[in-house]
C-alpha cells in the first residue's frame, strides 16, 4: 500500500483539491485503479499528475497536455513525444516573448503618462497623492 495514494493523500501532497483530481480523471488525463470502492493512484499516476500541473503552470492547455501524455503510450522511444514537446515549447516561448514585449511597451507608456501627470501637478504647485 506504500506505493499507492488515495485521492486525499495525492491531492494534499501536490497542493491541489480532490475535486481537481477528479476533474483530471474526467478529462482523461488520469486513470486511477480501484481498491474496493476507493480510487488509488500509483507512482506513475503521481508522476503524470506532476507533469499535468507543470504543464498548466507553463500555460499549456489540458488538451495539449493530454496529447503529450498519450504519446508516451504509443511512442515508447519517446521521439514523437519529444518532437511534440519541442514544438509546443517553442510555440509557448514565442507567445511569452510577445507578451513580454507587450508588457514592456505598456509599462513604458504608463511611465510616460505618470511623468506627464507629475509634471502637470508640479506646474500647478500641487503634490501628487500617495497611492
Amino acid at each position: 500500500m506504500e506505493d499507492l495514494y488515495t485521492v486525499n493523500q495525492l491531492a494534499e501532497e501536490l497542493g491541489i483539491t480532490p475535486r481537481a483530481l477528479r476533474f483530471y480523471e474526467v478529462k482523461g488525463l488520469l486513470s486511477p485503479d480501484r481498491l474496493g470502492n476507493n480510487r488509488v493512484y500509483t507512482k506513475r499516476d503521481r508522476a503524470r499528475l506532476k507533469l499535468i500541473l507543470r504543464g498548466k503552470r507553463l500555460g499549456f492547455s489540458l488538451a495539449a497536455i493530454k496529447e503529450y501524455l498519450d504519446l508516451y503510450n504509443v511512442d515508447r522511444g519517446n521521439v514523437g513525444q519529444l518532437n511534440l514537446l519541442l514544438g509546443r515549447v517553442r510555440h509557448r516561448l514565442g507567445e511569452l516573448e510577445k507578451q513580454r514585449q507587450d508588457l514592456e511597451a505598456t509599462v513604458a507608456e504608463l511611465a510616460e503618462i505618470e511623468g506627464r501627470v507629475l509634471d502637470a501637478l508640479r506646474e500647478r504647485g500641487t503634490a501628487a497623492d500617495e497611492g
